[in-house]
């Protein structure tokens, strides 16, 4: 009579397979959040550059009729959030209201301050930062955002 041997099963258990399934599932839930943070950072990051892009051609508005420049013509101290500045008057009345308008159109509740100090102008940029500030939990700061460009003319 032949003799049966028993073989011992190979594979995975069911329980194997629910707990490797548990564990992928945090790693895909950890990854979605790394790209949430990813997407509000380089949102913020467009913004700053979008700041530093404005600020600079307000410097070189400046650079260009430098004459009203060093007298005062372009200071302005962060006006309400506004597209419909009126574009008339002097040249220097004219670059502001358009730069304000851009500052507006460009970036939420945009707007901006220049201050004079003899030949050393500083550009500030001021928005609202809400969407692609990353903050930490517990942090209750404003999003309000500063961007500030000092240059000489």
């Amino acid at each position: 009579m032949p003799s049966q041997s028993f073989h011992k099963e190979a594979g995975a258990t069911l329980i194997e397979v629910l707990i490797a399934m548990v564990v992928l599932a945090i790693g895909l839930i950890g990854l979605a959040g790394l790209q949430a943070t990813s997407i509000q950072s380089n949102h913020s990051a467009y913004y700053r550059s979008q700041a530093t892009l404005l600020a600079s051609d307000l410097a070189d508005r400046m650079r260009a009729n430098r004459t009203e420049a060093l007298t005062n013509a372009y200071l302005t101290n962060f006006p309400t959030s506004s597209a419909n500045n009126s574009v008339s008057g002097t040249a220097a009345e004219k670059d502001i209201a358009e730069w304000l308008n851009r500052l507006a159109v460009t970036l939420p509740d945009g707007t901006g301050k220049v201050e004079k100090d003899n030949a050393l102008i500083t550009i500030s940029i001021r928005w609202n930062d809400t969407r692609g500030q990353i903050r930490a939990s517990g942090d209750n700061n404003t999003h309000t955002q500063i961007f500030a460009y000092r240059t000489e003319i």
